[in-house]
């Protein structure tokens, strides 16, 4: 099984699906994954289209013994995902159903929908046809979306195992902070005897506890921490080849912030377009550059819309941007836009949820 769907995977890697509409969505890509993944997708017993949910309709109905056990909704390609998880969350939930999945072909959200939180909190994971590892795609819809692991309740055990990894992940994070500020609140022996001994190392006098504490109590702001050197900023596309960076797949962001400035947004695609805007505004006279931003396959940016799968046009001008990109195409594709008007990557921060 696992071969034969590898072998499409990279297949849909090279495929048109830009092009494809929603019908063509579901049966050249949707309905062929559900088939390589064990499915009999001329059973609507078990893959049941159009599947009835009080007077609203799920795309497909995966069913064992009459008992639904995964919803999936189908979009086509550019249709802004984040609009329609709500309704399918709350179909799923009314009905049950402990896996839902939304997808436009090329992204594929995975959710959790008995979960508590907020929609993206109960989206475990991300499928990106175009960006990730063929493997990893391959493996990942072994694990939550394979008949075999669906009907014996193992792709929701895979899928809890996912989702509190992405808890753990949030609540260290969170915490760390706070944990920071217990210890310099009320430092504890260890540290204080730590901090004494590094600094007699450093100037041959080891100062007492109560000096050690007094300076965690009145300076602590005043400490700088050193800042991890980096290779410089590649003004290319090649950059994203060369430079590890923190991934934000499966992440939601809710602001970033460019020199000091704090902008609130409500996806990786508003960060991008709001990033095209600020470049736009302050770089006017030579924004054009941008379209000398190119991919591998296919342009960044084009004054001709067919040439992107999603194409967003920047307000006041003739020039289109490709919005359908991953999250973290998307960090590394905003890098670049800030590189090449002479800004650096520590001009960005992004704030997650």
């Amino acid at each position: 099984m696992i071969e034969n769907l590898l072998k499409f995977v990279k297949k849909m890697k090279d495929m048109q699906l830009v092009s494809f509409d929603e019908a063509a969505t579901k049966q050249g890509v949707v309905l062929r994954i559900l088939s390589l993944l064990g499915w009999d997708t001329f059973n609507v017993e078990e893959v049941c289209p159009e599947y009835s949910v009080g007077e609203k309709k799920v795309d497909y109905a995966l069913r064992h013994n009459n008992s639904n056990k995964v919803f999936i909704e189908v979009k086509k390609v550019g249709e802004d995902l984040e609009k329609h998880q709500e309704q399918l969350l709350n179909y799923s939930f009314q009905e049950g159903v402990k896996l839902a999945i939304l997808t436009n072909g090329i992204t594929w959200w995975f959710y959790l929908p008995l979960h508590e939180g907020s929609w993206e909190q109960r989206k475990f994971y991300t499928v990106e046809i175009y960006d990730q590892n063929p493997e990893e795609i391959s493996q990942k819809f072994l694990d939550f979306l394979s008949k075999e692991n669906v009907l014996s309740g193992k792709s929701i055990e895979n899928a809890e195992n996912v989702y509190r990894g992405r808890q753990k992940e949030f609540l260290i994070k969170e915490t760390l902070p706070k944990a920071w500020n217990k210890i310099i609140e009320g430092p504890d022996e260890t540290l204080l005897e730590l901090i004494a001994e590094t600094t007699e190392k450093l100037c041959g006098h080891k100062p007492d506890h109560q000096t050690v504490e007094t300076f965690i109590a009145s300076d602590t702001q005043k400490i700088i921490f050193p800042t991890i050197r980096r290779p410089p900023v590649i003004t290319s596309i090649r950059r994203r080849e060369v430079e590890a960076e923190e991934t934000y797949t499966n992440k939601s962001i809710s602001s970033f912030t460019f020199k000091g400035r704090r902008y609130e947004v409500n996806s990786w695609k508003d960060m991008l377009v709001q990033i095209c805007n600020i470049m736009l505004a302050t770089h006017r006279d030579r924004f054009d550059q941008v379209l000398n931003l190119k991919g591998r396959k296919r342009p960044y940016f084009t004054r001709n819309p067919n040439e992107l799968r999603s194409p967003e046009k920047i307000p006041g001008t003739d020039i289109y941007v490709e919005v359908n990109q991953s999250s973290n195409s998307i960090v590394r594709f905003s890098i670049d836009i800030l590189s090449l008007f002479g800004y650096t990557k520590a001009d960005l921060s992004i704030e997650t949820r």
